[in-house]
Protein backbone atom coordinates (compact mmCIF):
# COMPACT_ATOMS: atom_id res chain seq x y z
CA UNK A 1 0.00 0.00 0.00
CA UNK A 2 1.56 3.34 -1.04
CA UNK A 3 0.87 6.55 0.72
CA UNK A 4 -0.82 9.32 -1.13
CA UNK A 5 1.40 11.42 -2.53
CA UNK A 6 -0.03 15.71 -1.31
CA UNK A 7 0.58 18.52 -3.07
CA UNK A 8 3.42 20.95 -1.60
CA UNK A 9 0.83 23.51 -0.31
CA UNK A 10 -0.75 20.39 1.85
CA UNK A 11 2.36 19.05 2.47
CA UNK A 12 3.66 21.85 3.82
CA UNK A 13 0.42 22.78 6.05
CA UNK A 14 0.70 19.63 7.35
CA UNK A 15 4.33 20.31 9.02
CA UNK A 16 4.89 21.58 12.54
CA UNK A 17 5.62 25.25 12.97
CA UNK A 18 7.87 27.34 15.72
CA UNK A 19 7.39 30.57 16.65
CA UNK A 20 10.96 32.42 16.12
CA UNK A 21 12.65 35.43 17.76
CA UNK A 22 15.65 37.12 17.81
CA UNK A 23 17.79 39.21 20.21
CA UNK A 24 21.19 40.90 20.44
CA UNK A 25 24.10 40.67 22.85
CA UNK A 26 26.05 44.31 23.79
CA UNK A 27 28.29 45.65 26.10
CA UNK A 28 29.62 48.52 26.78
CA UNK A 29 33.66 49.50 27.35
CA UNK A 30 33.74 47.76 30.69
CA UNK A 31 32.63 44.32 29.46
CA UNK A 32 29.03 44.80 30.62
CA UNK A 33 25.69 43.04 29.46
CA UNK A 34 23.50 45.24 27.98
CA UNK A 35 19.76 44.40 29.42
CA UNK A 36 16.14 46.01 28.74
CA UNK A 37 13.50 46.20 30.94
CA UNK A 38 9.79 45.77 29.06
CA UNK A 39 6.75 47.72 30.24
CA UNK A 40 4.62 44.82 29.42
CA UNK A 41 6.06 41.83 31.76
CA UNK A 42 8.07 41.55 34.80
CA UNK A 43 11.99 41.17 34.73
CA UNK A 44 14.71 42.10 32.38
CA UNK A 45 15.88 41.12 29.23
CA UNK A 46 17.96 41.28 25.87
CA UNK A 47 17.03 43.75 23.31
CA UNK A 48 15.12 41.89 20.94
CA UNK A 49 11.51 40.40 19.78
CA UNK A 50 9.54 38.07 17.95
CA UNK A 51 10.36 38.02 13.98
CA UNK A 52 8.03 39.43 11.40
CA UNK A 53 6.58 37.33 8.59
CA UNK A 54 9.27 36.43 5.83
CA UNK A 55 11.95 38.14 8.15
CA UNK A 56 15.57 36.77 8.85
CA UNK A 57 16.61 36.38 12.33
CA UNK A 58 19.32 38.77 12.04
CA UNK A 59 17.17 41.22 10.68
CA UNK A 60 14.81 41.30 13.66
CA UNK A 61 17.73 41.46 16.08
CA UNK A 62 18.93 44.88 13.66
CA UNK A 63 15.34 46.17 13.38
CA UNK A 64 14.31 45.27 17.20
CA UNK A 65 17.41 47.25 18.79
CA UNK A 66 17.43 49.96 16.50
CA UNK A 67 13.61 50.57 17.45
CA UNK A 68 14.12 49.84 21.28
CA UNK A 69 17.42 51.52 22.08
CA UNK A 70 17.67 54.02 18.49
CA UNK A 71 20.65 52.87 17.55
CA UNK A 72 22.00 50.87 15.05
CA UNK A 73 24.22 47.99 15.35
CA UNK A 74 25.29 45.18 12.86
CA UNK A 75 24.15 41.50 14.06
CA UNK A 76 27.72 40.18 13.68
CA UNK A 77 28.38 36.40 14.94
CA UNK A 78 25.53 33.84 15.80
CA UNK A 79 26.14 33.50 19.59
CA UNK A 80 22.93 31.16 20.69
CA UNK A 81 20.43 29.17 19.49
CA UNK A 82 17.91 28.67 21.92
CA UNK A 83 14.63 26.40 21.53
CA UNK A 84 12.23 25.75 23.74
CA UNK A 85 9.16 23.78 23.91
CA UNK A 86 5.15 25.03 23.72
CA UNK A 87 4.29 26.07 27.28
CA UNK A 88 1.65 27.76 28.92
CA UNK A 89 -0.34 30.46 26.70
CA UNK A 90 2.17 29.42 24.00
CA UNK A 91 1.32 26.96 22.15
CA UNK A 92 4.08 26.11 19.87
CA UNK A 93 7.80 25.72 20.43
CA UNK A 94 9.83 29.37 20.40
CA UNK A 95 13.37 29.15 18.36
CA UNK A 96 15.60 32.58 19.63
CA UNK A 97 18.37 33.10 18.01
CA UNK A 98 20.89 35.33 19.80
CA UNK A 99 23.86 37.70 18.06
CA UNK A 100 26.91 39.81 19.04
CA UNK A 101 25.78 42.86 18.29
CA UNK A 102 29.51 44.20 19.63
CA UNK A 103 30.60 47.09 22.23
CA UNK A 104 28.71 49.92 22.24
CA UNK A 105 31.12 52.39 23.21
CA UNK A 106 29.01 55.77 23.47
CA UNK A 107 25.99 54.30 26.04
CA UNK A 108 24.92 58.35 25.47
CA UNK A 109 23.04 57.14 22.11
CA UNK A 110 20.67 55.33 23.44
CA UNK A 111 17.22 56.30 23.20
CA UNK A 112 14.49 54.02 24.66
CA UNK A 113 11.38 53.36 23.03
CA UNK A 114 9.11 54.41 25.85
CA UNK A 115 6.28 52.41 24.09
CA UNK A 116 8.14 48.66 25.02
CA UNK A 117 10.83 49.54 27.40
CA UNK A 118 11.29 51.05 30.76
CA UNK A 119 14.83 51.56 31.34
CA UNK A 120 17.86 50.34 29.73
CA UNK A 121 20.76 49.31 31.88
CA UNK A 122 24.78 47.73 31.56
CA UNK A 123 25.24 45.31 34.49
CA UNK A 124 28.49 42.85 35.21
CA UNK A 125 27.26 39.52 33.59
CA UNK A 126 26.94 37.74 37.11
CA UNK A 127 24.52 40.66 38.17
CA UNK A 128 22.79 40.26 34.90
CA UNK A 129 22.50 36.86 35.08
CA UNK A 130 20.26 36.99 38.24
CA UNK A 131 18.34 40.13 36.57
CA UNK A 132 16.69 37.65 33.52
CA UNK A 133 13.78 35.04 34.12
CA UNK A 134 14.78 31.21 34.56
CA UNK A 135 13.68 31.01 30.95
CA UNK A 136 16.17 32.80 29.09
CA UNK A 137 19.36 33.03 31.69
CA UNK A 138 21.18 30.58 30.39
CA UNK A 139 21.34 32.56 27.16
CA UNK A 140 23.84 34.08 28.76
CA UNK A 141 26.74 32.32 30.01
CA UNK A 142 26.57 30.57 26.44
CA UNK A 143 26.76 33.58 24.77
CA UNK A 144 29.88 34.43 26.34
CA UNK A 145 31.47 30.79 25.78
CA UNK A 146 29.99 31.44 22.73
CA UNK A 147 31.72 34.90 22.31
CA UNK A 148 35.31 33.80 23.58
CA UNK A 149 35.19 30.07 21.50
CA UNK A 150 33.82 31.75 18.51
CA UNK A 151 31.47 28.93 17.85
CA UNK A 152 27.61 28.81 18.25
CA UNK A 153 26.17 27.32 21.07
CA UNK A 154 22.81 25.20 21.18
CA UNK A 155 20.76 25.23 23.78
CA UNK A 156 18.01 22.87 23.98
CA UNK A 157 14.87 24.04 26.06
CA UNK A 158 13.64 21.54 29.21
CA UNK A 159 10.43 20.76 29.51
CA UNK A 160 8.37 22.96 31.65
CA UNK A 161 10.38 26.12 31.34
CA UNK A 162 8.06 28.44 31.17
CA UNK A 163 7.87 31.50 28.04
CA UNK A 164 10.59 32.41 26.02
Amino acid sequence: MTTPYLEPTEWYASLPSVFTSACMLLTDTKDQVLLVKPNYRPGWGFPGGITEAGEAPHDCAMRETAEELGVSVKADELLVIHWLPPSGERPRAMINFMFDGGVLSDPGRIRLQVEELDEASFFPWDIAATLLPVNIAARLPAARHARESRRPVYLPGEPGMVGG
